[in-house]
């Protein structure tokens, strides 16, 4: 490593001196020099693994040798550990390529082509080979265009590729996505910023943590075209640049942030540097902003320098952080927002405090930090989101009918592809070829997981008949049931052969609980052995890996004292959180290579290398400790015990856990529309005076009891208002380890406050109005019946319309809300008529997607112009900007309308039926 060193240092000022043959790629003189000094800084922080093999290469040029400096200085550590030096090299290569080749390239200037074009990683995806594969898809369908003209065919393009789809928080590849023909719009944009890059166009991917005026967050794209940034809804293309259906809630945003790659220099305000990247505030760019600053100091009125102001949004019924910064030597720091309220926690050293401020009406706030653990407090805190203002530029009938057609082009070419996935029939012909004979419910399970796979399906189908033929075909089944639904889309056959055959054989039965078939038996061996999934990770062959570097010995003495593992992993590695700011994983063999790690990348190899020795461990969903499993030891611990692993005190600890149970007044909570957990209230662990999430698995929401370990805890409760805003309550407890035999629970007060609305009428509509209604749709087999009205279809009384526009992230969002209510609905059994604003929109809709809406729907098109009188009575403000639903009665009253964007639908329709 010294060697290393001392030879880029030679080089480094070598060139400097005599560079004047060859151009560099830091023009920058002095960014140069620190970009070096970074460099040192992470080669001194990796010294293990020759990590840095590739600045050996005598083929590099100045500028390639300068690319790849700036890329490692700035890159997380298992960007450096899992992926070759090669890659990178070739990344540059392309990138160079693109950029002599493009017309752009020639002007682009170099900041924005080295923080916005050459980096390969956009969030926290597998890196991949997409930036080749897109050039060659892309380069002759923008050739001849302008730099706008080109972002919009590239998202066309991506269009044409892949749809929204929710899944959960891992990000696919780009080339996984294109695979899968889904995402959801963190890998939507993440896919569409990588398509931008590949040919030469400056691009970054555009995040709210979350929305103030509801339940949810988003991510979309910013492009540069000759001088000014543009933003665009990624794999939704609009005929011109700055439109998208996210306008309206954009310019109710509170903060809209990027995270650009490297130390940047731009224009935009900085929210954070770290060694990874410069995290900017690009708010203004979307919503009315205003600045406020924070002062924090002691009890003696002194001002606390390092303190750690976190800015929160309500969201999911928690203060989620959106923005982190620490105080400066006079106790402060500032921030710009939208005009609209957040929570402010700030803390230090186990002190902490906390209040509202609201942006636009407050320029300053101070906070003393003289609250500790065990303080118990009630505080109601009302938040008041930012007002809709948002500006759309003008698009013109031509444009619009043009934009259409393409979109109606693109869907068939994605259907096309799709359409090359095998169906039910080619399926069960694959299982009926398999040897062992299966039980018809195992068939049905296959035959679902290969379905799941979507373009995947090739590397199931390989794997299922290796496992068959092996003997394992079982087993094979079980591992495939024990990994997600994205898993099954993208993982690889390496992956899957490894677990399988690196796994101990248990019997039979152990996997047939698995697949619901039996339940005596010991799950953990299962899902905490044979499961490479751990975390949000990406999927690699470990176990192969990880038995090859200990002797039959040594694993026995770790699985017959799993804490001397913990011991192990402990002393040999070191933690560095700097180098790893965003935390993406590192892969278990990656943190072998450099026995570097941040403290989850350190975790996950744990699991890994125990799950690779057959001890049972994983990582707490409700709030990501690793550890591992023992077997009960008392009459009264009848589980498998959890034990956490406490890699600074290097043993396992046990963990002492309370029980809990809401009560409001002398009433306790059970499963109630009043206590619903992410809607209604949230549970944190309040740890040297910061508040961290108790994570549930979001299909069991009623957690009104439950056990957690002991402590400190942070109640929020909240009720989210028609216009946006929250009535929330802050409250602390205590929560004390349950004592054998009683396991006593402990009293937590629970209060909601409530709203006081009452259901108004806001509007009129005419019941009468006519629309086309539709036959055959559920089997996408549609046909038009004869028009009718909506008082025919309906019968007299309440019903609800909506007007639907297909595929498109607002409207799926919308139904799986609805969704969510069947039961209510039904039960209420008022008509809910589905309109689509024209034949060609109904075609591309999809009702397998949203297999439990209410029975009670009626599907239909708007012919005769309902939707242009609700948008003229409730005088919307954005045509164009759908869904829109309304609840209505044949008296021509409006009691409810919602446009856009709307996460918790179904509540509020339910809500506001009830006060009818």
């Amino acid at each position: 490593m010294k060697t290393l060193l001392r030879f880029l240092f030679i080089f480094f000022f070598s060139a400097v001196i005599f560079s004047c043959s060859e151009s560099h790629f830091l023009k920058e003189e002095s960014y140069r020099r620190q970009v070096f000094q970074d460099l040192e800084q992470k080669q001194q922080a990796l010294p293990n693994g020759d990590l840095f093999a590739i600045f050996s290469d005598t083929t590099l040029t100045l500028a390639e040798r300068e690319a790849l400096m700036f890329l490692y200085a700035y890159m997380p550590i298992g960007d450096i550990t899992d992926y070759p030096g090669e890659y990178y090299l070739k990344t540059i290569r392309l990138s160079a390529q693109t950029r002599s080749e493009m017309p752009w390239g020639k002007t682009l200037p170099d900041e924005l082509y080295r923080h916005f074009v050459l980096p390969v990683r956009v969030n926290n995806e597998s890196l991949d080979e997409s930036r080749e594969v897109f050039y060659g898809e892309l380069k002759d369908r923008v050739e001849g265009l302008s730099m706008k003209e080109a972002i919009l065919e590239v998202n066309h393009w991506c269009h044409e590729k892949v749809v929204y789809r929710p899944s959960d928080a891992r990000t696919s590849s780009p080339l996984a996505t294109v695979r899968s023909a889904y995402g959801r719009c963190g890998e939507e944009s993440t896919f569409t910023v990588a398509a931008l890059r590949s040919v030469g166009i400056p691009a970054r991917q555009v995040y709210t943590p979350r929305w103030a005026h509801t339940d949810d967050n988003h991510a979309w794209v910013e492009a540069w075209a000759d001088g000014k940034w543009y933003f665009l809804g990624a794999c939704e293309p609009e005929p011109v640049l700055n439109l998208g259906w996210f306008n309206a809630p954009a310019s109710r945003g509170m903060l809209m942030h990027t995270k650009v790659f490297g130390r940047y220099n731009g224009p935009e305000e900085v929210m954070l540097e770290t060694a990874n990247y410069t995290e900017i505030n690009i708010t203004a760019n979307y919503a009315p902003t205003a600045q406020a600053v924070v002062t924090v100091t002691d009890t003696d009125g002194q001002p606390v320098s390092g303190a750690k102001v976190d800015f929160k949004i309500y969201n999911y019924a928690e203060f989620y952080t959106v923005a982190t910064k620490y105080t400066d030597v006079a106790g402060q720091v500032s921030l710009s927002a939208g005009q609209g309220d957040m929570l402010v926690w700030v803390s230090k050293e186990g002190k902490f405090n906390f209040s509202k401020l609201s942006f636009g009406k407050q320029t300053a706030l101070s906070l003393v930090l003289d609250k500790k653990e065990g303080d118990i407090f009630a505080v109601d805190i009302d938040m008041v989101p930012p007002v809709e203002n948002a500006s759309l530029p003008e698009v013109t009938q031509e444009q619009r009918t043009g934009n259409d057609h393409r979109l109606a082009q693109e869907d068939s070419i994605r259907n096309s592809y799709v359409a090359t996935f095998p169906n039910v029939a080619q399926v069960d012909s694959v299982i009926s070829g398999l040897k062992c004979k299966m039980h018809s419910s195992y068939k049905k399970d296959l035959r679902s997981f290969i379905i799941d796979s979507r373009g995947n399906y090739d590397v199931l189908i390989r794997f299922i008949k290796e496992a068959d033929r092996q003997g394992k075909l079982l087993k094979g089944a079980a591992l495939l049931a024990i990994i997600t639904e994205k898993d099954r889309r993208d993982i690889s056959y390496e992956v899957l052969m490894d677990h399988l055959m690196n796994t101990e054989d248990d019997a039979d039965f152990l996997y047939n609980c698995v697949l619901g078939v039996c339940f005596d038996c010991d799950l953990s061996k299962v899902t905490h052995v044979l499961s490479p999934r751990i975390s949000t990770e990406t999927l690699t062959p470990y176990k192969s890996f990880f038995q090859s570097k200990f002797a039959k010995a040594e694993i026995d003495s770790f699985r017959a004292s799993p804490q001397t593992l913990v011991e192990w992993v402990g002393d040999r590695i070191m933690i560095d959180e700097k180098n790893n700011s965003q935390h993406i994983p590192i892969s278990p063999e990656g943190v072998w290579r450099s026995r570097v790690a941040d403290s989850y990348s350190r975790d996950l190899f744990f699991v890994a290398l125990a799950r690779s020795m057959g001890i049972p461990a994983y990582m707490r969903e409700q709030d990501g400790c690793a550890g591992y499993v023992i077997p009960p030891v008392s009459d009264y611990n009848v589980d498998n015990k959890f034990v956490k692993a406490d890699f600074d005190k290097k043993e396992g600890v046990t963990v002492y856990e309370g029980l809990y149970q809401l009560y409001d007044g002398d009433k306790p909570m059970y499963r109630d529309d009043r206590a619903k957990y992410y809607s209604k209230f949230t549970i944190s662990k309040i740890e040297n005076g910061m508040p961290e999430l108790i994570n549930y698995d979001e299909r069991f929401p009623e957690r009104t009891a439950g056990m957690v370990d002991a402590g400190y805890y942070l109640l929020v409760t909240g009720t989210r208002l028609a216009d946006g805003g929250v009535l929330a309550r802050v409250s602390s407890f205590m929560l004390p380890a349950y004592t054998a035999p009683s396991f006593e629970s402990t009293k937590v007060p629970y209060h909601l406050r409530e709203s006081g609305e009452r259901v108004a009428v806001i509007g009129n509509f005419n019941s009468e109005s006519l629309f086309t209604p539709l036959k055959g749709i559920e089997e996408q087999n549609v046909v038009l019946s004869e028009k009718q009205s909506l008082l025919r279809a309906c019968g007299r009384g309440y019903f609800v319309v909506g007007i639907l526009a297909s595929g498109q992230e607002p409207t799926n969002h919308a139904l799986r809300d609805i969704s969510a209510l069947k039961t209510d609905l039904e039960k209420w059994g008022r008509k809910m008529v589905l309109l689509f604003p024209d034949e060609a929109q109904c075609r591309k809709f999809l009702p397998s997607e949203f297999p439990e809406l209410p029975s009670t729907v009626t599907y239909g098109i708007d012919t005769e112009g309902i939707y242009e009188q609700i948008a003229e009575n409730m005088k919307l403000k954005h045509k164009n900007n759908l869904p829109v639903f309304i609840i209505a009665d044949t008296f021509n009253r409006v009691v409810f309308v919602s446009q856009g964007y709307t996460i918790g639908l179904g509540e509020q329709l339910m809500k506001n039926i009830r006060g009818l």
